[in-house]
């Protein structure tokens, strides 16, 4: 019985890693089909969406087949809790990845204020960002997963400079104040896929320690009373 239960969390450890991909994936998507303006590849990233959500459904599935099928141990109850977890993170960073697409379409016929550098850069950062926090997960690597939430730093910063920067053109001309909102909003969703990234390596901390930054803070809170 338990060699079927460890089959099956291999699984479940293949089928992040997957998700995890799939995720990369989609913010590539985004990015290129922001920086090409492409009406098709935006649509198409828009469309991959659809593939996302049907991998976390699967997952979600294992784990609840995990969680009835024996009692499982302490470590093992951490581990397919924090992937129910990770999985609804890396939904969203699908739900934003489609986000930026669809502001592609809106943007595909207009030339950019602005060189897209700090917002190609945030892509590239959140990407590595999910992949390593799904090879984190299947290692049980604390020191990647800390790792990786120190990173959304950079991601905050390069946020902040193409707001300034977009600022900086709306003052030089108001006409610019569309567009420029537009490429804030996408420089927000990847900000938010940063989160969402920190989130994951959080929820990985929890895996290997049973200890997570949210309940702690409830736990001392209710300490203090």
């Amino acid at each position: 019985m338990r060699n079927r239960f460890d089959r099956q969390l291999e699984e479940l450890n293949n089928e992040m890693i997957a998700m995890g991909v799939q995720i990369s994936q989609s913010i590539g998507n985004a990015i290129n089909a922001l920086l090409s303006q492409n009406v098709g590849k935006a649509k198409e990233a828009i469309a991959y969406d659809q593939e996302i959500d049907q991998k976390e459904r699967e997952i979600e599935s294992l784990c609840f087949k995990l969680l009835l099928s024996q009692q499982p141990v302490a470590r093992d109850l951490r581990q397919i809790s924090a992937a129910l977890k990770m999985i609804t993170d890396m939904e969203r960073i699908g739900d934003h990845a489609a986000d930026i697409s669809e502001i592609s379409v809106h943007l595909s016929k207009e030339a950019y204020i602005s060189h897209l550098g700090h917002i190609e850069q945030m892509a590239r950062i959140t990407s590595v960002m999910v992949l390593d926090c799904m090879q984190a997960f299947v290692d049980r690597d604390m020191e990647k997963a800390k790792d990786i939430i120190k990173r959304d730093d950079q991601v905050d910063d390069l946020f902040l400079k193409t707001r300034g920067d977009l600022i900086g053109l709306i003052r030089q001309d108001p006409k610019n104040a569309s567009q420029a909102a537009d490429l804030l909003m996408v420089a927000k969703y990847f900000e938010r896929i940063g989160d969402h990234a920190t989130n994951i390596a959080e929820w990985v901390l929890f895996s290997i320690t049973g200890s997570h930054k949210s309940a702690d803070a409830v736990a001392h809170t209710q300490e203090a009373r």
